[in-house]
């Protein structure tokens, strides 16, 4: 070590030590950027005496890994059920074939570590995926069908409103877009060939409304897809789900993403 030294320039050890600050800065910044959440108790990350970032996250992952262990048994939802054929005031739900599906955006309950309080129900319109945080670290999540290119938006807003079998009035500039549309101008009674299917919750953003609902659909193999006019639509039976789930003044956060670090988003295996 000690010829090692003396055979070094001052210049080597110069960029030696500034290279030494610049790996304890990378560490610090990725330590306090952590995501909060939980990852599968099956990753795993090679840890290295070299690698102080990945040693310092693989023990954050480990703590991760024991919490997500002790949250015990989500719940299991039987799908035949669940989308089964309903009256629901009168007005038949037709059953869902959820067989024909994505498992990723059929009902479940996930792990979730973000840091919204139960009650919060949070958009991930890049994968469409609603999720409803719950108590002990869970959330229900629903698959969804955004705004298509052009139509996205993404902001915190309030659920001011909701309503059953809602009646649908389409906006003057979707009636502009589409002027077959007019004769909706004036209102188009709940029904199931209601647009907005069986329920509609209203997002408010400062007393004032945004013209974003979370709604029901005829049309529920739209979902996993961008489809929609800007809304955000749900399978019928899942809407009547959320929507006896949830009350007015819900926050309501519609983000690009939500970190696979936050909220599992694995297909659902648990039939």
């Amino acid at each position: 070590m000690i010829t090692t030294l003396k055979s070094t320039s001052p210049l080597v050890l110069l960029t030696l030590g500034l290279a030494g600050l610049a790996t304890g800065c990378s560490q610090t910044s990725s330590l306090s950027s952590g995501y909060g959440g939980a990852i599968s108790p099956s990753s795993k990350l090679a840890v290295s005496s070299r690698e102080p970032d990945s040693y310092a996250l693989a023990l954050s992952d480990q703590a991760r890994n024991n919490s997500y262990a002790s949250r015990g048994a989500l719940q299991t939802i039987d799908y035949a059920s669940a989308y089964s054929a309903r009256n629901d005031g009168g007005i038949l739900v037709p059953a869902f074939d959820y067989t024909k599906m994505n498992s990723r955006y059929l009902r479940q309950e996930v792990h979730y570590y973000g840091g919204e309080a139960p009650g919060t129900i949070v958009v991930d319109a890049k994968r469409k995926l609603l999720y409803l945080v719950q108590p002990n670290k869970k959330a229900m999540r629903y698959g969804i069908a955004v705004g298509k290119e052009g139509f996205g938006w993404t902001g915190n807003s309030v659920l001011q409103w909701k309503q059953k079998w809602p009646t649908w009035t389409p906006p003057k500039e979707m009636i502009d877009r589409n002027p077959k549309l007019a004769k909706y101008a004036d209102g188009l009674k709940g029904s199931p060939e209601n647009p907005l299917g069986a329920r509609a919750m209203y997002l408010y953003k400062d007393g004032r409304d945004t013209l974003y609902r979370i709604h029901g659909t005829t049309k529920p193999y739209s979902i996993g897809k961008a489809a929609s006019s800007g809304c955000f639509r749900m399978i019928n039976q899942d809407v009547i789900d959320l929507y006896s789930r949830v009350g007015r003044k819900n926050v309501v956060q519609v983000r690009t993403a939500v970190s696979e670090r936050v909220a599992r988003v694995e297909p659902y295996t648990n039939r």
